[in-house]
């Protein structure tokens, strides 16, 4: 592992168990990964108060625990052994940081394919259309978000995406010149569903999070990630920073996989929260993210997405990503698409935001806890080595499958 010589902000603050779970954890049903050096391999555990109970045992994969009939009563009824302190787990976790002796924390995934959904939120799906036609000039934004609210207007919340009002309104745009590919997949009948990332390369909290060098025009996006079976049921959600390099994707939505897939691009944690009769997909509808950006410089920037204000709902775009037309045999996880895309000058006046190395992002929900991750090039954060066959060869190693 590289670490960049330059000053980055402490993350270990940001890691306390309070500051990770759900502001109600008592009868949750929470569920992660970590990484045991002492079997060379990651380890599923269970949340039981603040102690992590190892219950590889019983669940080799977080994917066998989530193709249970019922994960949450799966998870409560499962016994595990004591592998550690949460708050020792979480302070051991960031690279910096680390005794290779000790656990720490990984991603709460692993043989899930990772899907997002991109465009689902009005304003996100403006700056998508503000992107192309700006070419990934931040400059060139500024007039075209005002010539193109003057056609739709920033409100869309209230149109259903494939609806015949949503068709009306594509015919006018048509009229005007003012089609957009991403206007096509924001309130046409086809949702944008696409390969976020590579089966267990996600980081997860307190991780090093990646951004591509070529990228001068960049952001976080605050994501809820559902978890999704094989058989396609909405099983538990968890929280996601989907790192977007607007520039790439700017100049050409064919560098979508060079804007979205990088080193440690793809943000998932810290638990998965299984859905009980505690929290249930009406609770994921109404969640409200926070989304703060820390940097060294003392620069802060808060934000949020509001899921009420979804365009499609989880269930269409499940059934937009898995059933008879494709498959998923050990399921995967969606990201929903965000309500926040920022257009606030950081430093230079019409230059937008855009992030600087060593931020500390945090994505937070009072039912999911939060996500925080620092921000790095991604050819200094920790490589990606631990790829399936080496978890395969782990798993027999240990005589668990």
């Amino acid at each position: 592992m590289r670490i960049a010589e330059r000053a980055m902000p402490s993350i270990t603050s940001h890691l306390a168990p309070e500051m990770t779970l759900p502001a109600s954890p008592r009868g949750a049903r929470l569920a992660g990964r970590i990484f045991m050096p002492s079997v060379e391999g990651p380890s599923v555990v269970k949340l039981d108060g603040r102690n992590l109970l190892d219950i590889t045992h019983v669940f080799p994969t977080m994917r066998d625990l989530c193709e249970r009939n019922d994960p949450a009563d799966a998870l409560r009824q499962a016994s595990g052994k004591p592998v550690g302190v949460l708050s020792d787990v979480l302070a051991n976790t960031p690279p910096d940081a680390r005794d290779p002796r000790k656990p720490w924390l990984l991603a709460p995934i692993d043989l899930q394919v990772i899907k997002a959904a991109g465009v689902t939120f009005a304003t996100s799906m403006i700056e998508r259309v503000i992107e192309e036609r700006a070419r990934g000039n931040p400059q060139a934004a500024i007039s075209l978000r005002a010539e193109i609210g003057s056609f739709i207007g920033d409100d869309l919340s209230r149109l259903k995406a494939g609806s015949p009002e949503a068709m009306k309104l594509k015919q006018l745009l048509i009229g005007k010149n003012m089609w957009s590919q991403y206007l096509e997949v924001g309130i046409g009948p086809d949702a944008e569903i696409f390969t976020k990332a590579p089966v267990l390369s996600a980081v997860g909290h307190g991780a090093d999070a990646g951004l591509h060098r070529i990228s001068k025009w960049n952001n976080p996006e605050p994501e809820v990630v559902i978890v999704v079976s094989s058989s396609g049921r909405i099983i538990g959600a968890t929280l996601g920073n989907d790192v977007n390099l607007r520039d790439v994707e700017g100049r050409s939505a064919l560098l979508l996989g060079k804007s979205k897939d990088n080193n440690a691009s793809s943000a998932i944690g810290p638990f998965i929260r299984f859905f009980d009769d505690g929290f249930t997909l009406d609770d994921v509808r109404r969640l409200k993210l926070s989304l703060s950006v820390e940097g060294e410089d003392g620069y802060r920037l808060t934000g949020g997405s509001v899921m009420s204000e979804i365009s499609r709902d989880p269930e269409e775009l499940v059934r937009q990503m898995l059933g008879p037309h494709h498959q998923y045999p050990d399921g995967a996880v969606l990201f929903l698409g965000t309500l926040f895309a920022p257009i606030e000058d950081r430093d230079v006046k019409g230059q937008g935001f855009t992030h600087k190395l060593g931020d500390i992002v945090s994505v937070s929900a009072p039912e999911l806890g939060r996500l925080t991750n620092r921000m790095a090039y991604s050819d200094e954060a920790e490589p990606w080595t631990f790829g399936i066959s080496h978890l395969m060869r782990n798993l027999a190693a240990r005589k668990l499958i």
